[in-house]
């Protein structure tokens, strides 16, 4: 007897392969039956479209990402080395995870009303997350911080403002460099110490 969850799983797992490598567009029904070597109905049986199947997709990916992170943070003790890890985690995982990844920045997907909630979610838990590591620094008076909110604001945009250049540009970037420069500006600051 085949567990209903257990295939359920591995339904998304084959989709997300092909999701990934062709796009949620040119994605069709019969390519991810094909790859399960099974039946579109018994796919319609678990998920009533494609748009399902992406959603489930994504949620998936987006746990991926959490637990990762988490992982990240919680394996380090100073709040330099869980910011850190948190941004390079980040960064690799959106790498792994480019469905996640291009449900949250690919603009031809806006029509669908969970990616909002998805990109919602995602902005929230991760403001959270800065947030919380960035209070725990200026507690342990090792990061100088007037507004933890703020701050977490602005590390959360410079993150942003990586993501495209990292990921569009894979062949020249060197990721662990540039994600270690940004960090030295993170911690250290432009501005010469007098």
């Amino acid at each position: 007897m085949i567990n209903k969850e257990e295939f359920r799983k591995k339904i998304i797992v084959s989709a997300g392969q092909i999701f990934s490598h062709y796009g949620f567009k040119k994605t069709t029904m019969d390519e991810i039956a094909k790859a399960l070597k099974m039946g579109k109905s018994s796919i319609y049986y678990y998920f009533e479209s494609k748009e399902d199947i992406f959603e489930a997709v994504v949620q998936f990916e987006a746990n991926i990402l959490r637990n990762e992170l988490t992982t990240a943070i919680k394996a380090v003790e100073s709040p330099i080395d869980k910011m850190r890890s948190y941004v390079f985690v980040r960064m690799k995982s959106f790498e792994k995870l480019s469905n996640y990844y291009n449900a949250i920045f690919d603009k031809n997907l806006d029509h669908f009303d969970f990616i909002e909630t998805i990109r919602e979610k995602y902005d929230r838990e991760e403001l959270a997350i800065l947030r919380l590591i960035i209070y725990h620094g200026a507690r342990k008076k090792v990061f100088n911080v007037v507004n933890s909110e703020y701050t977490a604001m602005a590390v959360q945009t410079t993150l942003k403002g990586l993501e495209v250049p990292l990921f569009w540009k894979k062949k020249e970037v060197n990721i662990e460099s540039r994600l270690n420069a940004i960090l030295d500006v993170l911690f250290y600051g432009i501005v010469k110490k007098r």
